[in-house]
């Protein structure tokens, strides 16, 4: 019986629709609006859920369309091809590969994490996914042109771009290693 299928039988025949880490969440956000009420009244509680609500509205249609660029990676790219490319067994060049993708993705985590966790799903392997979080937060290319050169100036920008460029590689051969150890090992049918 696979982890699905076991998921749905305890659950009587389907998924929860809520998982426990959403009511750890909301337990949390429910005592932190108690804990402002009380110390600072309803108005201020009001206007907390106004620009919650506004910052929402901001974030969802990135988030959305992580989710959906996500989606569409799963089922256009080969799960071979990304196995292959990506997997535990492409050595150096997979890394160099995902250390690439990421210095090139550009956008915020809405946008890149989506794309993360369908490369997991497809069949990369820890430690090309390490290299290619750690070089679109370290390295990439879009925070370079965008923020580096205007406030540090070519000669900064160019030195720190270069001296973080081998540290995604690193970070993934590190992951690597660890990730091989029974104890740490990712499940390959993620939840």
């Amino acid at each position: 019986m696979t982890e699905k299928n076991a998921a749905r039988d305890a659950s009587g025949g389907r998924k929860p629709r809520v998982d426990r880490i959403t009511l750890v969440f909301v337990a949390i956000a429910v005592a932190a609006g108690i804990a402002v009420w009380l110390r600072d009244g309803p108005d201020v509680v009001l206007e907390t859920m106004g620009s919650s609500l506004a910052l929402l509205a901001y974030l969802a249609p990135q988030v959305l369309a992580g989710l959906v660029i996500g989606g569409f990676v799963q089922q256009l790219v080969p799960r071979e091809k990304v196995a292959r490319r990506l997997g535990g067994e492409s050595g150096m060049r997979g890394l160099a590969l995902a250390c690439g993708l990421g210095l090139v993705t550009p956008g915020g985590p809405f946008t890149s994490f989506p794309l993360v966790y369908a490369l997991y799903v497809a069949g990369a392997d820890i430690g090309a996914l390490v290299a290619y979080v750690t070089a679109w937060s370290l390295v990439g290319v879009h925070r370079v042109l965008v923020f580096e050169l205007p406030f540090l100036g070519p000669d900064l920008a160019a030195l720190r771009f270069l001296a973080s460029l081998p540290l995604p590689i690193l970070a993934g051969l590190i992951a690597r290693g660890i990730g091989r150890h029974p104890a740490i090992a990712l499940p390959r049918t993620p939840s």
